[in-house]
């Protein structure tokens, strides 16, 4: 079995070590050593990547057996018996190091703060995340979450020393675990001096000061628990930057400080809804105007008025209104077209007592048309790609509409 360095010393990011096994799995070359101090993918946490001899490690993963695998670039290869260099990605090692001890960290707070256990714990791409058994009203949530940040934050800022013992299970019996341990036989614990104790397998600082700072992102219901997506060290450095960046292009825009943001925006969104509402009443306005200018142009054919126009100057919403606003009328078949940059989209509408098909016509058309389209007897909509037969479509969607 491979000797984990990293459980002695998170902090160790060069070693030697000796190649005592290697296997080819899924195309790719994976070698054993006789110790390590990349940590492989488990409890939550991503595997170390690295260099062996200068060859790139990609993934480190630990067997059913007990092995862990380094898996190595494509094309690399090393050979039983060869004598190696390792050394870990360290900006990595320590990113990871600041999620999971502030993991345990916060996962203890909410604990002592509220008796919620930590039932899940995944370090992602950008956010860390725990499922926490909080049961809270969403009023209530927010204001627990800002109790445990604050007390998470004072731990790290006393810059608490942090160690690691290997117990017996009958030793981490007498330990004031935060959770239980279902290792049979040498279980590693970290404590937090003061603080927390618990059984874990992960990389973690010597310090709390090394996590830097915890700050809770957003939360939410999941699995019938609340889940908590967070930020700590470096990650959170980052956040900021990325925050404080957002908050202050958002305020040159507003023309006032950060902290009145809100506040403009509020208005800036009652003013929107006033306004569209404005707009939305000058739309139908100006749709009934514009419908009854087409409907003194067009002619009967027979008992029908068609109306048939192509539009090169509007919006689709709008040809739809104006749609709706023609077939108030009696006797009228509305046969609108909207010519844009690269298709042509249709609205098909007829008054109530006008016995043609317009799903029917509308299929018709953007069949000539290669596009798809349909919907209801009084009401369709389609389009298609083929805008130079645009003309030939709709008169033939006008004869059909007075068959």
């Amino acid at each position: 079995m491979t000797s984990k360095l990293f459980w002695t010393d998170s902090h160790l990011s060069k070693f030697d070590a000796q190649v005592v096994e290697t296997l080819e799995l899924d195309a790719r070359q994976a070698v054993v050593l006789d110790q390590t101090a990349f940590y492989p993918e488990g409890g939550g946490q991503p595997c170390d990547v690295g260099v062996l001899n200068g060859l790139a490690v990609e993934d480190v993963q630990a067997d059913n057996e007990g092995r862990i695998l380094h898996f190595l670039a494509n094309g690399s290869t090393l050979k039983a018996g060869d004598n190696v260099a390792g050394e870990i990605n360290w900006q990595r090692r320590r990113e990871m190091m600041q999620q999971h001890t502030g993991q345990h960290i916060i996962s203890q707070a909410f604990f002592q703060l509220y008796g919620a256990e930590t039932r899940g714990f995944r370090i992602n791409d950008r956010l860390t995340e725990i499922d926490l058994t909080l049961e809270l009203q969403p009023e209530e949530i927010e204001q627990a979450i800002i109790r445990a940040e604050e007390l998470a934050n004072s731990i790290i800022f006393d810059n608490r020393e942090i160690r690691v013992y290997e117990v017996t299970p009958e030793e981490a019996t007498r330990l004031p675990l935060r959770k239980e341990s279902f290792v049979a036989d040498c279980i590693r614990v970290i404590e937090i001096d003061g603080f927390d104790w618990s059984p874990c397998g992960g990389t973690h600082a010597n310090r709390t000061g090394e996590v830097g700072l915890i700050a809770v992102r957003r939360w939410e219901r999941a699995k019938k628990m609340t889940r908590l997506h967070f930020v700590c060290g470096v990650r959170a450095l980052n956040d900021y930057r990325l925050a404080n960046k957002s908050a202050e292009a958002v305020a040159l825009k507003l023309t006032v400080g950060r902290e009145e943001i809100e506040p403009s925006v509020v208005r800036l969104l009652d003013d929107n809804k006033r306004l569209s509402r404005r707009v939305r009443e000058l739309s139908e306005l100006a749709a009934k105007v514009e419908a009854a200018d087409l409907l003194a142009a067009s002619a009967f054919v027979g008992k029908v008025r068609i109306v048939e126009k192509v539009f090169t100057d509007r919006d689709f919403d709008e040809a739809k209104l104006i749609a709706h606003r023609l077939v108030d009328e009696e006797n009228v078949v509305a046969l609108l077209a909207v010519r844009e940059a690269d298709m042509v989209r249709l609205v098909f509408a007829c008054s109530a007592n006008v016995t043609a098909d317009m799903n029917v016509l509308m299929k018709a058309a953007c069949e000539r048309l290669g596009g798809r389209g349909g919907g209801k007897p009084d009401f369709a909509q389609g389009g298609g790609t083929k805008i130079e037969v645009l003309n030939s479509a709709m008169k033939a969607a006008s004869a059909m509409a007075v068959v």
